[in-house]
């Protein structure tokens, strides 16, 4: 792989992430069409992820941080908790017990955790399937139409109002399974989750945030499911600058699409994305059987 092939698919991966297009899709389609031979393509996935994740992080800080505390907090309050039943058994008593999700930010942390959950599953169970999708044009052009679609629901659904407080876990459930599915190529993480917290009610400005915010443990676990075929594969040192400089795009242009879709949730503007999304997956499944 050459310096410019890694900005590129740098600039793809920033660029595709967080805009409702699909990068796993994007990605899928060039290494297809164009044979690009990353010569270690695991490390070099997780590296461009890791940019993007590096974008999560810097617009979201406050947020994340103060979610951080509190899920640190909360803990101590179940530790407390548990003490306190022990006591209530042994002696007898009726000690009471602290409120665990008694604000906004520790109501957002479980959510984060309870959508994490299918999103998992799926992953894991789906990860032969999200393989072989890849490697074909078929199936990222037939998920990118189903973008644009989800993508037209998402401006036409009824405003909504929904914030962590108002969320059910329900709501949550159905959130990360939309995310578990968004890892075939071709269905943007962004787009379908965001899209479905739209139909489920919720705020747009906290749908994109719960959407960005809910890539981190997604993006983490991915990342540490593939460390064992990172390892297997061959390694070659020269490589690594260039992935890096490929992570950096990722990030820079990460950033600014995210600041970017805020702008474009808040306005209803997604339908751009859907001719955008219907295009290219119609080109990809012509190309599929064309090429």
């Amino acid at each position: 792989m050459t310096i410019l092939q890694s900005v590129f698919l740098g600039i793809v991966q920033g660029l595709t992430e967080f805009l409702p297009v699909s990068s796993s899709g994007h990605l899928a389609i060039l290494e297809n069409v164009f044979h690009i031979e990353t010569d270690g393509g695991m490390l070099f996935d997780i590296m461009l992820h890791v940019g993007t994740l590096v974008a999560v992080f810097i617009v979201y800080h406050k947020d994340i941080w103060k979610m951080i505390c509190e899920a640190i907090f909360m803990f101590g309050d179940i530790c407390v908790n548990l003490y306190t039943f022990i006591l209530n058994k042994i002696h007898k008593t009726s000690l009471k017990y602290r409120k665990v999700v008694h604000n906004s930010y520790r109501k957002f942390v479980v959510l984060i955790l309870v959508s994490t959950i299918p999103t998992g599953v799926i992953g894991v169970v789906g990860e032969e399937l999200i393989s072989d999708a890849s490697e074909t044009l078929l199936i990222p052009g037939i998920c990118l139409l189903i973008t644009a679609v989800l993508l037209l629901m998402a401006d036409t659904v009824r405003e909504g109002n929904k914030l962590p407080k108002d969320t059910s876990y329900k709501d949550a459930l159905i959130i990360g399974a939309a995310q578990g599915c968004a890892t075939l190529p071709g269905l943007s993480r962004s787009g379908t989750t965001i899209a479905v917290c739209l139909l489920c009610g919720i705020d747009r400005r906290f749908a994109v945030k719960y959407s960005f915010i809910l890539s981190i443990p997604a993006i983490l676990g991915a990342a540490v499911l593939e460390i064992k075929d990172v390892i297997a594969e061959p390694f070659v040192a020269s490589q690594f600058g260039i992935y890096a400089a490929g992570m950096v795009c990722a990030a820079v242009v990460g950033y600014i699409c995210i600041k970017t879709m805020l702008v474009v949730v808040r306005k209803k503007k997604f339908v751009y994305f859907s001719i955008y999304c219907a295009i290219v997956g119609a080109l990809a499944i012509a190309g599929h059987f064309l090429l």
